[in-house]
């Protein structure tokens, strides 16, 4: 890490000490410890658990995708690159951070630029049709519960859905439809044309285009091998599922019982897309608001609503970041140049 992403680490864990002591001006400290002494601790420790699976498992697809082209790539260098996308996805805005890192994370073991770039290339695509499915599902049998008792919340819902569906859209035409792809993306460019300098137009044309064309070529890999595309989108909703689940766990840790988990996990895919919105690196501020607010539906005593959302936090963000940390930290093992 350069002296950059150190100081963002510490403005991170800075920012979010201040958003939990922020959280908790209102709650008595002697409640929430009560309520910590209180915890059902098997619960929680399942759901630390259910958070390492998850990340196993996005560890596993890496390793599905490389191992066939790469015999001596071990699946402790594959879990390592989750680990380094999360700390990197926790320190950067809208997570721009994680798909860089990934890649520096395989060169670091040996794997080409090329072919690191295509597979992972295709465990994003994969990774954000999955994403969309589970939350059209959630969307139809949930939204309507949010928006009777949140409708404050209702709007970055749907901006969020429009946001990660059109992404997925125009991944897929640029995979299927190139051509037409192109002259859609030309036809937004002519004001450009029209109000900017000929040159300017030039520029952003062949910048489109470039990187058109070398999607499209990277994802013929994808297209290629449906078996591959089908194991890998197993496992990634196997890897959203454990992720999706944890609050569930953490509510249960609280002593809340009379839950239907379906809707928990309804509710935390809602919140996942929200916190896409949020351009502070891991949603900072907007992420704990719409846990609160969210959550409190499921939880009647202010105290419980704080330490929930703090148990969250510590699961599914802080987690991931201090074991990115550790990986980094450590040495893949590089695999032969004549792989």
């Amino acid at each position: 890490m350069n002296w950059k992403n150190r100081l963002s680490f510490i403005a991170v864990l800075i920012i979010g000490i201040g958003i939990f002591l922020y959280s908790m001006k209102d709650v008595s400290f002697n409640v929430v410890r009560n309520e910590i002494i209180d915890l059902k601790w098997p619960w929680l420790a399942v759901g630390f658990l259910s958070m390492i699976v998850s990340l196993l498992i996005e560890g596993a697809i890496v390793y599905v995708l490389l191992k066939k082209q790469y015999p001596s790539f071990r699946f402790r260098d594959a879990f390592r690159v989750p680990l380094v996308e999360q700390l990197f996805n926790g320190i950067t805005p809208f997570q721009s951070g994680g798909q860089p890192a990934q890649l520096f994370a395989l060169l670091q073991s040996g794997i080409d630029v090329g072919r690191a770039t295509s597979k992972m290339l295709m465990k994003f695509v994969v990774y954000q049709s999955i994403i969309v499915v589970c939350f059209v599902i959630s969307l139809i049998t949930q939204f309507h519960y949010l928006a009777a008792k949140l409708h404050v919340l209702s709007a970055f819902v749907i901006f969020g859905f429009f946001i990660h569906f059109f992404v997925i859209a125009g991944l897929l035409m640029v995979m299927y439809w190139r051509s037409f792809t192109k002259k859609l993306v030309y036809f937004f460019l002519k004001p450009v044309k029209w109000w900017g300098k000929p040159a300017t137009y030039a520029r952003y044309e062949a910048y489109a285009t470039k990187k058109i064309d070398t999607f499209y070529h990277e994802s013929l890999s994808l297209r290629d091998d449906p078996l591959m595309l089908v194991k890998i989108s197993l496992l990634t909703l196997g890897q959203l599922i454990f992720y999706y689940v944890i609050p569930y766990f953490i509510l249960l840790s609280l002593r809340v019982t009379d839950i239907d988990p379906l809707m928990v996990v309804g509710m935390h895919i809602l919140i996942v897309m929200i916190i896409s919105l949020f351009p502070l690196p891991g949603g900072l501020g907007g992420a704990e608001f719409s846990f609160s607010i969210i959550f409190s539906t499921f939880l009647v005593q202010d105290s419980k609503v704080v330490l929930a959302m703090i148990l969250w936090r510590l699961i599914t963000y802080y987690l991931g970041m201090f074991l990115g940390m550790v990986a980094l930290a450590v040495k893949p093992h590089r695999i032969k140049d004549n792989e």
